[in-house]
């Protein structure tokens, strides 16, 4: 009855097949179109989750270059259709009761036991901008199912980077180091983190807030995103 009260006083057009959205909860992109999301069951890296070409290889030539401080790095789903919007409306549009609906996606892999959760910080000036975090916002959805402490406040990031996108690997690497910081490594020594991430593309970002956290006294750190994109 609220989807369809809220359908009426605030209709929405899917943006993927252009028909009316009936479903509040993720508008604007309709129920059919979201059922098409599905989780990315292809080869993989084990190290960092990076898609491969072949079974064959199990581990990316990144990983074997240089080793993650993570544990693991997992994504639900590939970075492209419904889910890219999905995640764009969320991002850039500030849908965000998608929050909900994609942490579920989230919920639904295969998780590690944590102590805590994690999100990937934004600078202060691109958070005062965007006014929320939609790492934090997924975040939230994850510690509350795994009833695990959400830690917000303690990894920060402490220089505004250039957007990643559109970098190509050895630039994301430069552009995101020394780009964090542990205000406060008592918050999560010893602890097993869930690193949380909207979208991973080459792992640059996953790979350095790991470093920070391990350095801080981390004992275990496990990155998991909602989408991963096909690095150039």
């Amino acid at each position: 009855m609220i989807d369809a009260v809220l359908s009426i006083l605030f209709p929405e057009t899917c943006p993927v097949c252009l028909k009316k959205s009936q479903d509040h909860a993720t508008a604007p992109i309709c129920n059919e179109c979201w059922k098409t999301i599905v989780p990315y069951t292809g080869p993989m890296c084990q190290r960092c989750g990076r898609p491969l070409v072949s079974d064959s290889a199990t581990i990316c030539g990144g990983c074997l270059e240089a080793e993650p401080a993570f544990e693991y790095a997992r994504s639900f789903g590939l970075y492209d259709g419904v889910l890219r919007k999905a995640i764009n409306h969320l991002k850039y549009y500030g849908t965000r009761r998608l929050a909900g609906p994609l942490a579920d996606m989230m919920i639904r892999m295969p998780l590690p036991q944590a102590d805590a959760v994690v999100p990937v910080p934004l600078h202060r000036a691109r958070l005062r901008h965007r006014e929320f975090n939609q790492s934090a916002l997924v975040s939230r959805q994850l510690a509350g199912h795994l009833k695990a402490e959400l830690i917000i406040n303690c990894l920060t990031k402490i220089r505004d980077t250039a957007p990643q996108v559109g970098l190509r690997y050895r630039e994301r690497i430069k552009n995101v180091r020394n780009a964090f910081r542990v205000e406060d490594g008592g918050k999560i020594a010893g602890k097993k983190i869930i690193l949380v991430d909207d979208v991973v593309t080459t792992g640059s970002t996953i790979r350095e807030c790991a470093k920070i956290l391990k350095k801080a006294g981390a004992s275990h750190v496990y990155a998991v995103s909602l989408a991963h994109g096909v690095s150039d």
